[in-house]
């Protein structure tokens, strides 16, 4: 058994998910290939295995019990947070990761043809990239947890949006002022995360058009 197999069943359960014993081994899985991978190209910041296990896995799952459902896209997936983790865990649902990172991009699609994962791609490219608009078509969830500005990420998420699409913001801070911005043109839901063992404030904003 992984060395971090009862944690990450116990953080997953204490957010109120029923991970499977594959879902859970998959994901320990994905994280000792980033923690292999971070050695020579740099993909996170954080270097600590057990680190990781809160910062990027159990925060990265904190969404799912709230996420709609559907055909998802993860703008600056980075890494694969929280895209490959969503993948990884609803093998029914189709995911696309984008991020401009080639580094980045290489060690995804790698992990995915090793896994052999039939439900998610990796695309490296730049997020307003016209040719990536067209090819990629509509999305029914948009995630993001490493846009800055929730301005900016609506901004790049519209192309890509049909009438009923949902926007899924990762946030620290709730982005009060940004919000605003949006009323008119979107419904919003803010849902407050409690990620074990992580002592941050954790957000997710969910828009949907009017």
């Amino acid at each position: 058994m992984h060395l971090f197999f009862q944690e990450l069943k116990q953080g997953s359960k204490a957010l109120g998910l029923d991970l499977n014993e594959n879902a859970l081994n998959l994901l320990l899985k994905y994280q000792d290939a980033l923690v292999l991978w971070n050695k020579a190209y740099n993909l996170t910041a954080i270097r600590d295995p057990k680190e990781m296990l809160v910062k990027h896995l159990l925060d990265s799952l904190s969404i799912l019990p709230s996420l709609p459902a559907g055909r998802l896209l993860d703008i600056g997936t980075g890494g694969g947070m929280p895209g490959m983790i969503i993948a990884l865990c609803q093998p029914e649902r189709e995911c696309v990761l984008l991020d401009s990172n080639g580094k980045k991009i290489r060690f995804l699609k790698q992990f995915i043809a090793d896994l052999k994962l039939p439900n998610v791609t990796a695309v490296q490219t730049r997020v307003e990239d016209e040719d990536s608009i067209r090819e990629l078509g509509q999305f029914d969830v948009i995630t993001s947890r490493a846009f800055a500005s929730l301005t900016d990420f609506v901004a790049a998420s519209k192309p890509y949006m049909h009438t009923g699409s949902y926007i899924c913001a990762m946030k620290g801070l709730i982005p009060n002022e940004e919000i605003a911005e949006f009323s008119k043109e979107f419904n919003h839901q803010v849902i407050e995360l409690k990620v074990p063992r992580l002592d941050e404030q954790r957000h997710l904003i969910i828009l949907q058009k009017n």
